[in-house]
């Protein structure tokens, strides 16, 4: 996905270093980059003063911005720590990236976001235009801190949402259903919530390739926006388990669970989440010319690379 032959140098700050997706990043970083990746322990993205300090240390042409808090259920308890990472600590990076852009003219802003902040009642993929109205904590957060990069980095900033990640490193809905399949007769998943899975690496090739080209075509077209990015097709909860167990049963792992569908009001959670949340990514796809590739073919991948390690 990523043309090799542009060699622009480029320094990104990536904050949300321990995450899955910036373990995937940083496995891909071409080798003129030059970058430093900062977890929340060396990076508090709370601390407006450490942001700002850490920005004119590092002069970055980008940011890419992985820190979050993506504690969905518990986000209802501690609002106050979502907002805080979600809606005011994207502040500080965007204010303190318009202050350098007022100083020397450089300064993008990657942003990941969700799919929470829709609400879930639409019945065809959501378009980035789609008027947004979150239902959770979690949800309401991530739309502030959208709308905060929006108004400090107006024409410098990607607002990049997706959904259901995954991947080898950290904590994910995979990893879980492989785990509770080795060790339990029967898995119980919702079937009435249907989204869209995303292999981290896919997300990580996505992100190098908007920089890229933001960086390659600024001068001649604007790119600033917001964008949507999932693999390919569209699923409920319930049936991507099944496929978890059907792959990586094939590659050997040991699955003895059987997966049996519920509805969400046989679990409730302490946040409510979209029933329907398949983003569209026609125009991701097409401006950016990346090619759709179907999340079962990504999962493939990742149970690969997993059960290799793990085995």
């Amino acid at each position: 996905m990523l043309n090799q032959t542009v060699e622009k140098k480029l320094t990104l700050l990536i904050t949300g270093a321990n995450g899955q997706v910036a373990y995937d990043l940083l496995r891909r970083l071409p080798s003129h980059y030059h970058w430093v990746a900062l977890g929340s322990n060396e990076l508090d993205i709370r601390d407006s003063q450490q942001v700002h300090q850490r920005i004119r240390q590092i002069w970055p042409d980008w940011v890419v911005n992985l820190a979050a808090y993506t504690k969905v259920d518990l986000a209802e308890k501690e609002a106050e720590t979502a907002y805080a990472v979600n809606m005011r600590g994207v502040e500080h990076l965007a204010r303190a990236l318009a202050a350098q852009r007022a100083a020397t003219g450089k300064g993008w802003l990657l942003h990941v976001s969700t799919d929470f902040v829709f609400d879930g009642c639409h019945s065809s993929p959501y378009h980035p235009e789609h008027p947004i109205s979150p239902k959770s904590v979690y949800g309401d957060s991530k739309a502030k801190g959208e709308a905060l990069v929006r108004e400090w980095l107006p024409e410098a900033h990607i607002i990049l949402r997706t959904a259901w990640v995954y991947g080898v490193h950290g904590h994910n809905f995979v990893k879980t259903i492989l785990r509770l399949m080795s060790e339990r007769e029967e898995v119980r998943v919702v079937a009435d919530q249907v989204g869209t899975p995303t292999w981290s690496g896919a997300l990580a090739d996505v992100i190098l390739s908007i920089i890229r080209q933001v960086v390659d075509r600024q001068k001649c077209q604007s790119l600033a926006g917001t964008y949507h990015f999932t693999d390919a097709g569209a699923v409920s909860w319930y049936d991507f388990a099944v496929a978890i167990a059907e792959e990586a049963a094939a590659m050997g792992y040991p699955v003895r669970a059987k997966v049996l569908p519920i509805r969400t009001v046989d679990y409730p959670t302490p946040a409510q989440r979209p029933a329907y949340s398949v983003l569209d990514k026609t125009d991701t796809w097409r401006i950016f010319s990346i090619q759709p590739v179907h999340w079962r073919e990504h999962l493939r991948k990742m149970l690969g690379e997993f059960c290799k390690r793990y085995a």
